[in-house]
């Protein structure tokens, strides 16, 4: 059976889940196809989680007016939406005459883009604002700042659920069609008809917008690798420390997290393959040894994982890469918004490329607003951040609260039980992991994770081999044993 909407969006990560949300504030139909069995299984959970300052891009690129704008409404929706958000600046050192003349550069560039408080700044200022940090002068980007990821992209989507989205998991659209003024949309779970179709596929948008008859976009993969450090390490970093940046990259930085923890990286590799994620040794030790000269405080005992991110940049014949491309080819596809190269600063961006796609869309069509709309997300509180008086009368109202599942982030029985019934009926093992922090603490996992696995085993009546950790096929359970 077909399943009718007025628009269907390829792609649930942060773009395609921010473009819900906005468009949820419309009377319209609306579904996200996402061929993952989450929203942050790639690009959009695979990052530094960094908000930036809109400086570091070519002056009227999209890049640069929407990380701008997206950098000056991320308070307001951390209030709405309940993600971690903290505007703790972020530094840029440099030790030479050159580098010194670049940053200038920067801080030019970034007054042009409409960037704000961006500022040079003296070794004695840079100490006081990081101690450890090694450069003898620096530029100061006061209004950049940290989110967490995976929070923001899963607040997203459950506000546009709550708001009469519907989402699609393990949905891979294989084809598109078109005819008497429709899209037929063809996927690996059935197929979907719509007036729209958005194409926010992120590392698959190159495929998808051929498929929309849009032809001949290059779209390469820049990888990069990551470790984290241990908590202990937080407090030797209140803000990101970043080196002087080339054209086309940031360099290796070293990033404080919302929840405590240190990231390094990442390096760019040219990749082919946009679904291996392994690391080398060898990038593990370039990343150290890079970092350590902006950041002398890493230590071998403290890296507790590493991970690696993909980001889809869409370059020109020669290689070079272009800005953001969002488009509405109305003589090849009409009533397709079409995104390419969304990398970052996406996540900063987000939201601001999803209003200017209902902008674009408005062009051609008026929107109802829908006046039952509501912004705000409904969320649980995180035990941990609690005081004693408000987790005592916490655990009266229901016990479980009381009973610690993950011991190295305290999560709570409760928290897990949340987690598990989510409004976007996420149940893999990683899902839980980005919605609570269970298993991201010192020992990964290995005091919770059968206790979780046994929840959402108990919680949703199923079967223990049917659990997955984070992609189709993924099972946590091969059989039993003795």
């Amino acid at each position: 059976m077909v399943q009718s909407f007025d628009v269907v969006i390829v792609g649930g990560g942060v773009v395609g889940s921010a473009i819900a949300r906005e468009l949820s504030a419309y009377k319209l139909k609306i579904a996200v196809l996402e061929k993952n069995l989450d929203v942050c299984n790639e690009t959009s959970g695979r990052n530094s989680g960094v908000v930036h300052g809109g400086f570091a891009y070519d002056v009227g690129t999209l890049k640069a007016k929407l990380c701008v704008q997206g950098n000056k409404m991320m308070t307001q929706l951390s209030e709405e939406l309940g993600f971690h958000f903290n505007r703790c600046g972020k530094v840029l050192v440099g030790t030479t005459e050159e580098e010194r003349k670049t940053l200038e550069r920067t801080i030019e560039q970034g007054k042009k883009n409409g960037a704000t408080k961006i500022s040079l700044i003296d070794e004695d200022r840079l100490h006081q604002l990081v101690p450890m940090a090694v450069g003898k002068f620096a530029m100061f980007s006061e209004n950049s700042g940290i989110l967490d990821p995976f929070n923001y992209t899963i607040a997203l989507a459950e506000n546009a659920v709550q708001n009469g989205a519907s989402y699609f998991f393990d949905t891979e659209v294989t084809g598109i069609q078109r005819s008497d003024k429709k899209y037929h949309v063809i996927t690996s779970k059935g197929d979907f008809e719509s007036r729209w179709v958005i194409n926010a596929a992120g590392l698959g948008c190159g495929k998808v917008s051929d498929m929309l008859g849009i032809k001949g976009y290059k779209i390469i993969g820049s990888k990069g690798d990551y470790i984290i450090l241990d908590k202990r390490t937080g407090p030797l970093l209140p803000m990101p420390v970043y080196p002087v940046p080339s054209n086309t990259y940031m360099g290796i930085h070293v990033t404080n997290t919302t929840d405590g923890n240190v990231i390094i990286g990442p390096n760019a590799d040219t990749v082919t393959d946009f679904a291996y994620y392994g690391v080398l040794q060898k990038n593990l030790d370039y990343l150290v040894e890079s970092a350590s000269r902006i950041w002398p405080c890493i230590k071998r005992g403290d890296c507790i994982r590493n991970y690696s991110g993909i980001l889809p940049k869409l370059v020109d014949d020669n290689g070079v890469i272009q800005d953001f491309k969002i488009e509405i080819k109305d003589d090849i596809a009409p009533n397709a918004v079409n995104l390419i190269g969304i990398e970052s600063p996406g996540l900063t961006a987000a939201v601001p490329i999803a209003r200017m796609v209902i902008d674009m869309m408005k062009e051609y069509e008026k929107l109802t607003p829908n006046d039952q709309f509501n912004p705000i997300r409904k969320t649980f509180p995180r035990f941990d951040e609690l005081s004693d008086e408000q987790k005592e009368e916490l655990i009266k109202q229901n016990p479980d609260y009381g009973q610690v599942i993950c011991r190295c982030e305290k999560i709570t029985k409760a928290e897990i039980i949340q987690a598990i019934h989510n409004p976007l009926g996420v149940h893999t093992v990683t899902g839980i992991k980005y919605r609570t922090r269970a298993m991201m603490g010192r020992c990964q996992g290995g005091y919770c994770q059968m206790r979780i696995t046994d929840f959402i085993e108990s919680e949703l009546h199923t079967q223990a081999q049917d659990i997955v950790y984070e992609r189709s096929g993924s099972y946590f359970f091969t059989g039993t044993t003795r």
